[in-house]
């Protein structure tokens, strides 16, 4: 066969996969404005997923099983009258593939609501081994976009008429400086945070026309990651990391260091003219039930104060608030340096000397290779199990579907659609093949005693951090340096006390230290919420971040028990991701929707 002939082949199959698809999403559409919950079942395994972001439901909703899955979207359908479903021009094209382990034909679909247009993805497999009868085993629907209310993008971005050539009034800068300093009017939504959940989450409002103001304790956008230890850089690709809007330029380096990315989210900022006051605290706040707005203090590093009243309030914190620094036996009698992780910056000052470091999680890790590389004897202190997963190849198999290629919104759409249980068989599935990787790593560091784990349920460092934020370890460089003995090891569980010189071990012997760094965590976000709005709010609201009852995660990025307040928090690509899914949240409710 020659290659004319191959591509005319590929081409013929390319269209029959188009033809299946298209059957199927015609057939469902049919069953589903009829109501016909018996059709629709007629179109599912048995063991189907449904994942619906806001379409149907208003909720992240995630429903199992065939008959489950027919009823509940005959139940939403009256209410949502969702119709129109088609496969769209411009989007990844029908095609075979595996996910999770599956054979399947996926496809991504568009449709309309009552409130606006949808997005999904289905796949499709065969009823049975070798026929043609194609039933679905997932199904998601997301809402994209709010009728009325679209995005201020492409063909409806701003004419720029109110300060392009507006010859003796205001130009762009008088505009854009009149709406950060907010003299006039009040915030719709106050923004806690300005690193990559902040800025997503007000980029997405900028652009759905809900007024924002994001307030940064450190003196620039960026800082955040600025002021982090020297030789930090992204754990994973640049391809994954994007936010709303505007990509990276791709001459990036592949793992962005953080002072290039500090930079980038400063450009992005002003760039997205997003409104932000910096080297300003958000010190508290209380709800007013009557008035149905919140009440905020915002505090310059000058002690002047602010008081606003926006409606909504989000915090964009990140998963962690502050620095746990746990009670250590006879600390207070060390006569060395006591730096938690987060006030670490450069293991340079202590050069020629000894460190140990508590910890070993990635920053644990990192701080450990950043002393190293300056000189410093080092050791880690364990205190429990660990995942280790190298940054590359292993850590890369959770890039897999950006690795598949633009546009990334398909990608994007692809992994907000997999249901919580569909995303631990799939975690189980990679961390199997992480261990098969990185055996020969993890085989080392078990020699030399590091206690190893792949997480409660074999899972991976990828639950670990959704279930708990920490217990991992993407492995940068320290553990074959730890394998060798360059960089020492001790379990927590051999000291006895810490000394004037270092830490006293059960055997009487001593490990010498001239400083010791903390790599201990922080508190869950939960406890922000206590030290800034009250305990009565932690009640109130429950847990944040964390899974839930319903494998989602815990008050995230969806509407809490307190009006008014949200959480968004996460990498780049979940801020990216679910950015979107907040902010039409919240302009849903601005404009009397939701």
């Amino acid at each position: 066969m020659n290659d004319f002939d191959r591509s005319l082949q590929r081409l013929q199959e390319a269209e029959l996969v188009r033809r299946s698809a298209m059957r199927w999403l015609a057939a469902f559409e049919t069953a589903l404005v009829s109501n016909s919950t018996t059709g629709i079942e007629a179109l599912l395994h048995q063991d189907c997923h449904w994942r619906d972001v806001l379409a149907f439901t208003w909720h992240f909703t995630a429903i199992e099983g065939q008959d489950n899955v027919a009823a509940r979207l005959v139940a939403e359908q009256g209410r949502a009258a969702a119709h129109g479903f088609h496969l769209p021009a411009g989007r990844r094209a029908p095609r075979k593939t595996n996910r999770v382990g599956r054979e399947c034909i996926e496809a991504i679909f568009e449709f309309e609501t009552v409130d606006g247009h949808g997005a999904g993805i289905m796949r499709l497999s065969p009823a049975s081994a070798g026929g043609d009868d194609l039933k679905a085993w997932l199904i998601s629907t997301t809402l994209q976009g709010l009728r009325g209310y679209e995005e201020k993008i492409g063909p409806n971005r701003p004419s720029g008429a109110a300060y392009s050539r507006n010859f003796g009034g205001d130009n762009w800068e008088d505009v854009r400086r009149k709406a950060r300093a907010f003299d006039d009017r009040e915030p719709a939504v106050i923004v806690v945070g300005g690193a990559q959940a902040g800025l997503s989450i007000a980029a997405r409002l900028n652009q759905l026309g809900v007024d924002t103001l994001v307030v940064e304790k450190w003196p620039r956008i960026g800082d955040s990651w600025r002021k982090r230890y020297h030789s930090l850089a992204l754990h994973n690709s640049t391809h994954v990391n994007h936010l709303p809007y505007l990509e990276f330029p791709p001459t990036f380096p592949t793992y962005i260091p953080k002072d290039m990315l500090g930079n980038w989210f400063e450009f992005y900022a002003d760039a997205m003219e997003i409104n932000c006051w910096t080297d300003t605290e958000f010190v508290g706040g209380s709800w007013d039930e009557a008035a149905k707005h919140w009440t905020v203090r915002l505090r310059g590093s000058d002690g002047t104060e602010h008081v606003m009243r926006p409606r909504h309030l989000v915090f964009a914190n990140g998963v962690s608030s502050y620095p746990f620094v746990p009670e250590l036996p006879g600390i207070d009698a060390f006569e060395g340096e006591v730096v938690h992780s987060e006030g670490f910056t450069s293991g340079a000052p202590w050069k020629g000397k000894k460190a140990l470091v508590l910890g070993t999680g990635s920053s644990a890790n990192d701080i450990a290779l950043d002393l190293h590389s300056q000189g410093v004897d080092t050791t880690l202190i364990q205190r429990g199990s660990t995942t280790v997963v190298s940054i590359n190849p292993s850590a890369r198999l959770n890039e897999a579907v950006w690795d598949e290629g633009p546009p990334l919104e398909d990608c994007d759409l692809i992994v907000a659609s997999a249901t919580p249980s569909l995303i631990v068989k799939n975690y189980k599935r990679v961390a199997k093949r992480m261990l098969e990787l990185d055996s020969e790593l993890i085989e080392g560091l078990k020699r030399i005693g590091f206690k190893h784990d792949m997480g409660e349920d074999g899972t991976g460092h990828q639950m670990k951090y959704f279930r708990r934020g920490g217990g991992y370890n993407l492995d940068a460089g320290s553990s074959a340096l730890m394998i060798k003995g360059e960089i020492g090891l001790l379990q927590y569980d051999r000291i006895d006390r810490f000394i004037a010189g270092g830490a006293r071990l059960k055997d009487g012997s001593t490990v010498p230290a001239d400083v010791l760094v903390l790599a201990t965590g922080y508190y869950p976000q939960v406890e922000l919420v206590r030290r800034a709005l009250g305990e009565a709010m932690v009640e109130r609201i429950g847990a944040v971040w964390g899974i839930g009852d319903d494998g989602e995660l815990n008050n995230m990025y969806r509407r809490t028990p307190q009006q008014g307040l949200w959480f968004i928090a996460g990498g780049l690509a979940q801020c990216r991701i679910n950015s979107k899914y907040l902010a039409l949240q919240i302009k849903a409710i601005e404009e009397g929707l939701l």
